[in-house]
């Protein structure tokens, strides 16, 4: 049996490293606030309330006032995905094949629970939960949509830290 890369050798999963790194601090800031608080009352002195209405108002109508589904969205990135990315980094950095199977069922539900559901109320919703800024919204959304298909992409092969990506 072939004898997995060390990390510097697989200088790609850097990126991913990093990437789940950020991915677990916006699940504990961006997502863990709208579960617990509901809607986000600006006049909070909470500074990530406050960084969350700041982000929300004018472009993410959602998370204004987040309906009960979309809480439950935020609480499985709070809850569930938040921890998840800490054993990605983990696995990534120790190069853990027993992580292949969790990161593509990962992979899939993410993507599909923000690619298909959020993406598709935000631009095809009713009026009151449409995205009103684009330019604000794919930025800071979109790689938790491509990030996971390029995860699932990494660990389509049996052992993926034997090889390269």
């Amino acid at each position: 049996m072939a004898e997995n890369l060390p990390l510097r050798q697989r200088p790609f999963d850097y990126f991913f490293v990093v990437m789940f790194s950020l991915f677990f601090i916006t699940s504990m800031i961006s997502d863990m606030v709208p579960t617990l608080t509901g809607a986000l009352d600006p006049s909070s002195t909470n500074v990530f309330v406050k960084m969350n209405y700041g982000y929300a108002k004018g472009c993410d109508p959602l998370f204004l006032n987040p309906p009960i589904w979309m809480r439950f969205v935020t609480g499985l990135s709070a809850f569930v995905y938040g921890p998840f990315y800490l054993i990605l980094v983990y696995a990534f950095i120790k190069g853990m094949n027993r992580i292949q199977v969790p990161a593509i069922i990962y992979g899939t539900a993410i993507s599909v629970i923000t690619g298909v559901i959020v993406f598709g109320v935000e631009f095809f919703g009713e009026l009151e939960w449409r995205c009103q800024n684009l330019g604000k919204f794919l930025p800071l959304n979109a790689p938790y949509v491509l990030i996971p298909i390029l995860l699932i992409i990494r660990m389509r092969k049996e052992l993926p830290f034997i090889r390269k990506f």
